[in-house]
């Protein structure tokens, strides 16, 4: 049947009930295992992040007993060189020697390119932001954070400061003028990925 000065209705054609059923019924499996991989991942990452802190505190207390680079494990390529805590919050953990990425999937790293905490200039300590330092996201300036190094001396740090920087033009000077300290991670906190962002706690040595 036709209406004039128009073209003659065509049946649409569409896939049968049950096939449909079945396509959703595939695609919504392919979420349910690609939301189950992910959070498996999440959990594998945090596990291991935890597991990894009981090895790196007895390695630290045989750092503080005076064992030179006390490795937490036989085939680990790093050692504690600091452990850092914030009382506030009640966070603590141990930093590893190098900012690399394999150190950093065990715990914070300090980057060798920078002084040590409580020496002269910025010293400059990373972690991940969904691990070690997720931290970050709840310190508050006038926090005070706690560094001690592998000699057993404690320096104070008052947090002055919280900005978000990109990676390539942070600003941050490691031999600048002070003794300060500068914790950082990627930035959102919430990302499913890693972009140039970073969030950055800076503090300022407190004196005795």
């Amino acid at each position: 049947m036709t209406w004039e000065g128009t073209a003659p209705l065509r049946r649409q054609h569409s896939l049968p009930a049950g096939v449909r059923r079945a396509a959703l019924a595939a695609a919504a499996i392919a979420l349910l295992v690609f939301g189950a991989s992910q959070m498996a991942h999440g959990i594998y990452i945090k596990a291991k992040a935890m597991v990894a802190q009981v090895m790196l505190e007895a390695a630290w207390d045989r750092a503080l007993s005076g064992e030179a680079a006390p490795k937490p494990w036989p085939w680990a390529d790093t050692w504690p060189v600091a452990k850092i805590t914030v009382p506030r919050l009640n966070q603590s953990a141990i930093v590893l020697k190098s900012a690399s990425g394999q150190a950093m999937a065990f715990g914070p790293g300090h980057m060798s390119n920078t002084p040590v905490p409580g020496a002269r200039g910025l010293s400059v300590i990373s972690a991940h932001r969904d691990t070690h330092f997720r931290f970050l996201k709840d310190v508050e300036i006038g926090d005070q954070v706690h560094v001690t190094n592998a000699d057993g001396t404690t320096v104070t740090f008052r947090v002055t400061e919280t900005r978000i920087v990109h990676a390539d033009a942070s600003g941050l000077d490691a031999y600048g003028p002070g003794t300060r300290l500068a914790l950082v991670t990627c930035y959102p906190f919430d990302s499913f990925t890693s972009g140039p962002w970073r969030y950055v706690v800076l503090g300022e040595k407190v004196d005795a």
